[in-house]
């Protein structure tokens, strides 16, 4: 069984629209796509008059060779976020079939497919956090067309083993198309799975530019999976999804260089993050602080509400988690730089009583 038998048989059999570029690509004399033949102010030599290729072949191959995959098991676009909704509405019949995931996860899974009208079957994560991959197996019915599983998981922060991934592959072939999103995998201690795409055709990574790679304005994106796969999410795919001076950013980012600086900024997140979680395990009103393999930490409270408004009151935003399943007395604070990371820990170590007194010093220019 492909596992283009998952897919929707209408998608399978569509036409998909073919733009200007796919038809022909590199002409003298373009004039096959109702473009302006001026380039606007302040192009600077990108050429945004023109239409960009719907996969630059120079982007997909410098993602290819960054995540050990062929070019043509690389699919780009605006986001992680996008290759979520194009999977789904491949995959899922509106009314009729189904996704998987383990809440507390990402909430984009959910959204995506209410917005198909597909179902959602939702395997809780153990007590501990850990994936229970007999439970989701167990769940996972005809109608489940698309497992999602996050790696480190968001929002807390957690690992699933190579392994498990193996395992829940190998269990769910020819029953559903398994999605890994590692969107931050850079961060953690382990190694992406991205290279069993070549053993399991219903095995799919997500990957993100986003996170460590400090272009989350960009909004780059990828889906590393077999070429069948890959080609049909063409189909349902926008015509030009990437605009030019995002490409341009993204090869940068890619360069020798830029791969130089980010291992500069992955290393200090990864040195912040423990000096964070053990900042934050010794605070009164702290309960627990989640081990985290990502560039955030969830850190349960006494009162979440309260240290949230605190934090709020001093000009510093984190991320409310409490509705959450089994986070109710959580927020998700990312690992900033040094400065900022010493900003929280600052107003956290004020008595509670003092915290509008925190927020009017910030407020007045006193470095807290």
């Amino acid at each position: 069984m492909s596992v283009l038998d998952l897919a929707r048989p209408e998608i399978r059999a569509m036409q998909p629209y073919s733009s200007a570029r796919m038809e022909a690509s590199g002409g003298k004399v373009m004039l096959n796509a109702n473009e302006s033949a001026w380039a606007p102010p302040g192009d600077h030599g990108l050429g945004c008059n023109r239409y960009p290729d719907p996969q630059p072949r120079e982007l997909t191959d410098a993602l290819a060779s960054l995540y050990g995959v062929r070019p043509e098991q690389v699919l780009v676009g605006r986001g992680s976020d996008e290759a979520i909704d194009l999977l789904v509405r491949a995959f899922c019949r509106a009314g009729e079939d189904a996704i998987a995931i383990q809440p507390p996860t990402f909430g984009m899974y959910a959204v995506c497919a209410r917005v198909q009208n597909a179902g959602i079957v939702e395997v809780p994560l153990a007590a501990d956090f850990s994936l229970d991959a007999v439970a989701l197996l167990a769940a996972v019915t005809p109608a489940v067309k698309l497992v999602f599983v996050c790696t480190p998981n968001n929002p807390t922060g957690q690992l699933v083993s190579p392994e498990t991934i193996e395992r829940l592959a190998i269990a769910l072939k020819g029953r559903a198309l398994l999605v890994v999103d590692e969107a931050y995998i850079e961060f953690a201690d382990a190694v992406s799975v991205a290279s069993l795409i070549n053993r399991y055709d219903n095995l799919a990574v997500l990957r993100t530019l986003s996170k460590a790679w400090a272009l989350a304005g960009a909004r780059i994106g990828t889906l590393l999976a077999n070429e069948e796969v890959i080609t049909l999410l063409r189909r349902v795919m926008a015509p030009y999804p990437l605009p030019r001076p995002c490409i341009a950013l993204a090869l940068e980012a890619l360069s020798s260089t830029g791969q130089a600086e980010v291992r500069v900024h992955l290393a200090t997140v990864r040195e912040q993050r423990e000096r964070m979680a053990s900042a934050l395990a010794v605070l009164p009103g702290v309960r627990e602080v989640l081990p985290s393999q990502a560039n955030f930490l969830a850190v349960r409270f006494d009162d979440a509400g309260a240290v949230y408004q605190r934090l709020l009151e001093a000009g510093i935003v984190v991320r409310d988690v409490r509705r959450y399943p089994g986070l109710g007395d959580a927020l998700r604070i990312t690992i900033g730089n040094v400065e900022e990371n010493d900003r929280v820990l600052t107003v956290l170590k004020r008595p509670a009583q003092d915290g509008r007194h925190v927020a009017d010093g910030l407020a007045s220019g006193e470095r807290a």
